[in-house]
Formats: structure tokens, sequence, C-alpha cells
């Protein structure tokens, strides 16, 4: 049985897969498993060249409902899930030693961008509150990005180079025991496509009593958020609001839930406000329906 398993969800990816896949540090010694939505560009001619092993989706099952896909297929020990735009450059043995240690749920690395630097504020975060999010939809944190709030929850304070406990390593980078995944039921398939599907899953982690690591010895050069540029302004502000919705209806107790629906309701329609001020009748619309959501979520089930 192969030890490691490495499982990449691509969605239109021909741009970074090759690279990703290329890395020297995916060798001979793991699995990899590439599971792809749907790409209408050349992701799975890549793929097929490099003679890994596909599953090609003949719809966009979203990426929880592909890791799940893929960990199935595989019976590792342990999984990593990588994005395509993740080159995975060193430290595959200080992960799986963080995961081997009795109480561990999970262990995310360094993930450094373009310029070299770690992301920091997107490798390592607090598990957010419903504060935290309040001040993100009411842009709170753009406008005045060192409030205590926004410091908390981006791990402003965290040094990249010493390991230590965290709460939300990025789901970009991220290894986990295969056994820890099945007493967990897998990733929540209903946060579809994409978004707070990871922050879920940590979250969990927590709720059962295990520890999660943030590991710098292990390192990803990260370009970030490649899929996220081909979606509309509309499905992308669509998903990402209604699976934030989706997360504290199921984290949150009734009534911060039904704060931050209804400061969501509040944000959107600023966001519409200023919008149409500047020439944008479609803010009006995709700003409106996300209102709408929000407000109707306020009066429905925490569940629904």
């Amino acid at each position: 049985m192969t030890r490691v398993a490495i499982v990449i969800v691509t969605y239109n990816s021909a741009l970074e897969i090759g690279e990703c896949l290329d890395s020297p540090a995916l060798n001979s010694d793991v699995e990899i498993v590439v599971v792809d939505n749907n790409s209408q560009d050349d992701t799975c001619e890549i793929v097929r060249a490099r003679g890994v092993r596909l599953f090609r989706n003949s719809t966009n099952i979203g990426f929880a409902a592909a890791v799940n896909q893929g960990i199935r297929a595989t019976g590792a020990k342990f999984v990593l899930l990588l994005n395509p735009d993740a080159h995975f450059l060193h430290g595959l043995e200080c992960l799986i030693d963080r995961c081997s240690t009795a109480g561990t749920g999970a262990a995310g690395g360094m993930l450094i961008g373009p310029d070299g630097m770690p992301q920091t504020g997107f490798m390592a975060r607090s598990l957010p509150s419903p504060l935290a999010l309040i001040f993100e939809v009411l842009g709170i944190n753009k406008l005045w990005p060192g409030n205590p709030v926004n410091w908390h929850y981006r791990c402003k304070g965290l040094n990249p180079m010493s390991a230590g406990l965290v709460e939300q390593p990025a789901g970009a980078f991220l290894m986990f025991p295969r056994s820890v995944w099945e007493s967990l039921g897998g990733f929540d398939e209903r946060y579809w496509p994409l978004w707070f599907e990871d922050v879920d899953f940590c979250a969990r982690l927590k709720r059962a009593g295990l520890s999660v690591y943030y590991e710098p010895a292990a390192v990803a050069k990260h370009a970030g958020s490649h899929s996220i540029h081909s979606l509309s302004l509309e499905n992308r502000e669509k998903y990402w609001y209604g699976n934030l919705l989706e997360y504290a209806a199921r984290h949150y107790r009734s009534i911060e839930f039904r704060t931050v629906c209804a400061t969501v309701a509040l944000g959107s329609i600023l966001r519409a406000m200023w919008g149409f001020r500047r020439g944008g009748v479609k803010a009006l619309v995709v700003y409106g329906n996300v209102a709408r959501s929000a407000v109707r979520r306020v009066f429905v089930s925490r569940q629904s």
C-alpha cells in the first residue's frame, strides 16, 4: 500500500498543472490522483501526457466532492491536498511526521508566493469568528487591515519560520491521515462548488479534539486563485457569500448566525449602491441577489 497519496483537483488548470506535476518532490514513492471537474481547456491532456492517474468528471461536482472522490480512489495512509497552482518544493516527510503524531488531525506547510515571500495571512489562519466574518463582509478588514480582529483571524503575528499549532492551514497544501478523513465523514459536499469546505473541515477537526499544525519545513510555491479568475462576478459572489452563510449556519449559535446573515445583507446593499454610483448596473443585480439570499436565511432553518 502506498504511504502517501497526493490528491489534486483541477478546473481549467492547463496553465498550472504541468509545473505542479513536474515537481521533483512528487517522486515515485507517492501516488498522485488528479480529479478534473469538467475542464474545458487542455488540463486533462496535460495530465495524461505525464501518465498520472486521472478521473475526469462530466460536470463540475465541486471541490469537496472531488477531494472525496480522489481519496476514495486510493488506500494511502496519508493524503496531501495540493492545488494545481502549487509547486511542491520539499518537506513531505516533515508533514508525514506531524500527521503521525497521536492526536493530530492535519498539518499544513509554508506557501511562498511569486515574490518568494511566505503567504502570511493565507497559509495559516484562525477559524473565522462571527465578528471576523462581519468585518470581512463590511469591508472593514480591507479598509483597516491592521485591526485586532483581522490580525487574529489572519494570524498576522505568526512567525513563518516557526512550527506550531494553528487552526486552519490553507487547503491548497494540507495533509491529514486517511483515518481522520474517514472519522469526519470526509469533506462536506454541500459547500459547492468552492470556498469554506476546508475551513469547515478544520473546524470539525477542532471539534473532535484533534490538533492541527503549521510546518514550515514543508514548502510549496503557490500562485493563488487560478480558477477564480474564470468566474463571473455574479457566480463568484454567489458562491463565496452562499458558502460563508452555510459555514455560519453550521458552526455558529442561532443569534450569531442571524447576525452574520443580516450583515451580509447590509454589506451587499452597500456594495450594490457603490457599484451603481460608479455606473455598474450589474452590481445592483449581483449584490441584490446576495442580499435577498441572506435575508431569506435569517427567517428559515439554519440547515436549509
